[in-house]
């Protein structure tokens, strides 16, 4: 089928709007990318120090300069399940570049923090600001110079989206990304979500509630709900930075190894010391990141990538708006119904089809890119394909299959789940925001309201602990949480708290300059309200009282107060020093200071294309 003319049109208007500074990206990394490999060129002693620990083969190669050389990018750490498995990776790589004539070493470690761990505690106000250390943390790696391509060894929330804006700020050279794969199933999604409420309400006891929890969270791997990890790989697939189906498969198992041995010789291949060179900063381009939000829409994605992708586009002088995010999603189907939007996790959607039976249907309705630049080299077609393992311990690649394996779970495109994406663009007199409605049920869509204001997430928390929003409906407007007042934490943990009191039968909404998560189900979120509170957005002026509408179905977020009365209101801005301090939050004060606006990235290293 021929393509959209949504997506081509959209496609075209980015291509159009990121006419001037793509070309200034361009020529920048075309410019870097003279006279490689740089080590050829360093003096005797910097060379010298750049292989002096390697082992006897590969400082003989690197002696002679005639090989490529692999620089790894890891988030390996031993406390974060999704990051553990890293550790043996080097070792893969470094056995496997060998193997094909190369060399490989580790050129830095980046940090990698859980949100799962820090979910509502200080901790997560550090967790965005952590996608802009990451790719700081790459660049010191990549630095040094001696590198002729990277493989990017992440996977989780601001881990890939931080490496991505690093790949991209060092386009001249191949990338790669090599991810862990997720955690054997556990306890199902649903049954962990039941025992949380049933602990809010206190119908069960902590011992339970962690018995629970330890049951679901069990092993090395990413967790299996599709939230902001998973997402993330999903969008490597779409963008073609991933050896094809590598997104899905569990840890320490064959198939994940030869993966990883086969992503490493394509590494090599790509090169510019051979005939296949694929700088990854001319790779990926406006259609790639079209690509990513089709996929992020098809199968009900993070709402994270509302920031996320729009900083890494910037990285690469591409100019995304959220008006095409969800220009994009007006048109692309849901197809994936994987925890939260459906119960199922992502081994089973895996198991169903997976990425190849997803990417083979928006293939065939036209609403990708299919010619587009990947590390395997042209077209999105090979990415529509199941990886399997050869007899030889190889990898080899079957088509996807025609037929999902459960259509509950996996559906064609012409037979949707949903006929948008979900992902929507909100806005009136409170500014944008963007809201993800695939989880929630459509008589939520719209609600009207009177507004609960909280300047703190444990303001409400605590109000529902004392009975105060029993019995009534509401609109919950958690404010000052927005990238300059506290780093824009996640809020997911309310989820459970304001889902008891939907489930009573009340009508909810949450309205916020916070983020929610993938994770976020079943409560309508207006989240990522911009101008935020500390600008001296509307959402500063409102109070207890004030009625507001949340249409999901127009994109609308208004305040239905007397329009002089509310701009007369003075802005008193609450005491957030206590903010400024703690889990390290001191030596982040230059990126609260700094930040851009939540719709522009929300990013201290990646400014906006527009001023």
């Amino acid at each position: 089928m021929s393509l959209s003319g949504t997506i081509a049109a959209v496609t075209d208007r980015i291509r159009e709007r990121s006419k001037k500074s793509r070309e200034i990206y361009l020529d920048r990394i075309t410019r870097a990318a003279r006279n490689r490999p740089r080590r050829s060129f360093f003096a005797c002693a910097n060379q010298a120090h750049s292989f002096a620990a390697c082992a006897p083969l590969d400082k003989e190669r690197l002696e002679e300069d005639v090989v490529g050389n692999i620089g790894i990018i890891t988030a390996y750490n031993d406390m974060l399940s999704a990051h553990q498995p890293f550790e043996a990776f080097p070792e893969i790589i470094r056995a496997a570049a060998r193997e094909a004539g190369g060399v490989a070493e580790v050129a830095s470690g980046v940090p990698a923090m859980c949100d799962g761990i820090t979910q509502g505690y200080t901790g997560m106000e550090l967790s965005l600001f952590s996608r802009d250390v990451i790719a700081m943390a790459a660049a010191v790696g990549l630095s040094h110079d001696v590198f002729d391509a990277a493989l990017y060894l992440g996977i989780c929330d601001k881990i890939v989206p931080g490496l991505v804006i690093a790949a991209l700020t060092f386009g001249h050279i191949p990338a790669i990304f090599v991810p862990s794969g997720p955690m054997t199933t556990g306890q199902g999604n649903d049954k962990k979500a039941e025992i949380r409420q049933l602990y809010a309400e206190g119908k069960v006891d902590r011992k339970t509630l962690l018995q629970s929890e330890a049951t679901s969270y069990h092993g090395p791997g990413t967790c299996t709900f599709y939230g902001t990890a998973n997402s993330n790989q999903m969008m490597m697939e779409m963008m073609g930075l991933h050896m094809p189906g590598a997104a899905f498969i569990n840890p320490n198992t064959p198939l994940r190894d030869a993966l990883t041995r086969e992503a490493t010789k394509r590494a090599l291949e790509i090169t510019a010391l051979g005939n296949e060179y694929t700088p990854v900063g001319a790779m990926i381009d406006e259609k790639s990141f079209v690509n990513a939000i089709v996929g992020l829409n098809a199968t009900g994605g993070s709402t994270n990538h509302t920031i996320h992708l729009i900083a890494m586009a910037h990285a690469a002088g591409i100019d995304l708006t959220w008006g095409d995010i969800a220009e994009i999603s007006s048109v692309v189907p849901l197809i994936a119904r994987v925890y939260p939007n459906g119960l199922a996790d992502v081994n089973y959607f895996h198991a169903a089809g997976g990425m190849g039976f997803v990417i083979k249907q928006l293939i065939e309705a036209g609403l990708v890119h299919e010619d587009v630049r990947t590390v395997v080299g042209e077209g999105l077609d090979a990415y529509a394909t199941e990886p399997k393992l050869g007899s030889d311990g190889q990898v080899v690649r079957e088509p996807a299959p025609e037929k999902s394996g459960d259509e509950k779970v996996l559906t064609g495109w012409r037979k949707p789940f949903q006929a948008d994406g979900g992902i929507r663009v909100l806005s009136g007199n409170m500014g944008a925001a963007i809201i993800k409605v695939s989880a929630v049920k459509p008589e939520r869509w719209l609600i009207e309201a009177p507004a609960l204001v909280f300047n703190d997430q444990l303001e409400l928390q605590d109000a529902f602990k004392a009975g105060k929003l029993d019995g009534k409906d509401f609109v919950a407007v958690v404010r000052y949480q927005g990238p300059k007042a506290n780093g824009m934490p996640e809020l997911h943990k309310l989820t459970t708290v304001l889902g008891v009191l939907q489930d009573r039968g009340q009508k909810i909404a949450l309205v916020t300059d916070g983020r929610m998560s993938g994770a976020s189900g079943k409560i309508p979120a207006a989240i990522h309200v911009t101008p935020e509170a500390l600008d001296n957005g509307p959402i500063a002026r409102l109070k207890d009282g004030d009625m507001i509408r949340l249409d999901a179905n127009d994109g609308t977020l208004t305040i239905l107060v007397d329009e002089q009365e509310f701009n007369n209101r003075q802005i008193e801005h609450p005491d957030l020093s206590a903010h400024e301090f703690g889990t390290g939050r001191e030596l982040f004060r230059v990126f609260r200071e700094f930040v851009g606006r939540a719709d522009q990235g929300a990013s201290v290293v990646v400014g906006p294309l527009r001023q």
